[in-house]
């Protein structure tokens, strides 16, 4: 079966939510730097953490999902060396699927292959970020697999 994207502007309208919680926006600055930018499809806007030495997204999917791919797209310069998944199903801990060593690169990086994994919650912890202050830019973040 062919992969899909799990989040992106279209799930809400055709009435698939998916919640999303970020762990700081710069300058508190939900406007120009929130959450939404991550999804949007847009090359001129992005999601902008604040300072800190570990910064996440999470997704919580209103059904469970099958894990595939994860697709990311950086400011050069305010990566993350090291991007960690953790998921689980609803009333369960999270646990760890695996890690990734992302490029310091604004070039779209695609196919980091997940080892598949059923979920209905995804956490993505960026947790070595290429600026001395923490902060972490994404233009893009895809999460593709299946839909259960």
């Amino acid at each position: 079966m062919p992969l899909e994207p799990l989040v992106c502007p279209r799930t809400a309208t055709r009435g698939w939510h998916c919640p999303r919680r970020v762990s700081s926006v710069l300058h508190r600055d939900v406007k120009h730097f929130g959450k939404q930018h991550l999804f949007d499809g847009s090359d001129e806007t992005c999601w902008n953490s604040d300072q800190g030495t570990s910064q996440w997204v999470t997704l919580e999917f209103p059904s469970p999902v099958r894990v595939s791919e994860l697709q990311l797209q950086f400011q050069g310069g305010f990566s993350s060396r090291l991007c960690t998944l953790e998921g689980c199903r609803t009333g369960e801990e999270l646990a760890k699927i695996s890690e990734l060593y992302p490029q310091d690169s604004h070039a779209m990086q695609i196919s980091f292959q997940v080892e598949e994994t059923v979920l209905d919650k995804l956490k993505i912890t960026f947790g070595s970020s290429t600026d001395f202050f923490g902060r972490i830019v994404v233009y893009h973040l895809g999460v593709l697999g299946e839909r259960l």
